[in-house]
């Protein structure tokens, strides 16, 4: 498959078939990952593949009880909209595969010659690290898609990241930052319909 055609089929899949993924699949992606660009060439990142569904059963559950506790507004819609925000936050207990990223903070050449923290040099930089991060998951995705998978970017888990942390066994430097779901769409969404490009392009000659 070409980048191209990687690039348009890819969507955000969310239900899938019981298929399991190959491990071998799931090495190669992860291999492919890991020759992401990173911030000073760092290469912060650890992957933590979860094909155990009794696993996936209880980080789902841990995610659902923390989003239950979070408070609502007055708005009439509040709870339906936890609602969904859970749903969107959980259902990878159903894929069968989840890639986990866990990164640990890079050391920039400016920490050692300016009187600045790395967190002020980090937000300085507006964030090189969580911009690693989005280019190492587009791997994953597009790699999916090339492979013949489905799969979906998730951030929403997060709300439970302390304790998703402990249950991965995921401890200083480390820390977590996103999942990915992993597995055979059982079909393909519809594309979502994106801006046209003269409406995102400016050209600076």
């Amino acid at each position: 498959m070409e980048l191209k055609e990687a690039i348009e089929r890819r969507r955000s899949v969310r239900h899938f078939t019981i298929e399991e993924v190959a491990l071998d699949d799931l090495k190669e992606i992860v291999r492919r990952a890991g020759l992401t660009p990173s911030v000073n060439n760092s290469q912060p990142w650890k992957f933590i593949v979860v094909r155990n569904k009794d696993l996936l059963i209880t980080m789902a559950e841990v995610v659902s009880g923390r989003i239950t506790k979070l408070p609502v507004n007055e708005s009439r819609m509040a709870e339906n909209v936890k609602s969904q925000v859970e749903w969107f936050s959980t259902f990878f207990r159903d894929a069968p595969a989840v890639i986990a990223l866990a990164m640990e903070k890079y050391e920039s050449i400016l920490e050692k010659g300016v009187r600045l923290s790395h967190d002020d040099i980090n937000r300085t930089r507006n964030y090189p690290d969580i911009q690693s991060a989005g280019a190492c998951i587009q791997t994953i995705l597009l790699s999916a898609v090339e492979m013949g998978y489905g799969s979906c970017w998730l951030s929403g888990p997060m709300v439970a990241k302390e304790e998703l942390e402990k249950i991965l066994q995921v401890t200083d430097p480390f820390h977590l930052v996103a999942f990915v779901a992993i597995g055979k769409a059982q079909k393909d969404p519809v594309a979502k319909k994106k801006k046209p490009l003269d409406e995102i392009l400016q050209v600076i000659d």
